[in-house]
């Protein structure tokens, strides 16, 4: 049986700290996102109720011009 990888502790606060950047509510971040997911999936995401898909973390690290390691990594700020 194998182990949870383990979650990553500032990515809901990477993700809220990209929308703030952008300027943007939550319906307006999955417009730019253009994953066609459901709005209330942001609060989650950003709330820390759900850890958002690969496809989800690329169109953010996209929005954002950050890669994706930076969202996982835990020891990569967002925006230096």
């Amino acid at each position: 049986m194998g182990h949870a990888r383990p979650r990553p502790k500032h990515l809901a606060a990477k993700l809220l700290e990209i929308r703030h950047s952008l300027g943007l509510s939550q319906s307006e971040m999955v417009q730019r996102l253009g994953v066609g997911i459901p709005y209330a999936f942001i609060s989650k995401y950003e709330l820390d109720r759900n850890e958002p898909p690969h496809a989800v973390l690329l169109a953010y690290s996209r929005a954002a011009r950050v890669s994706v390691e930076t969202l996982i990594d835990d020891d990569l700020d967002l925006f230096d």
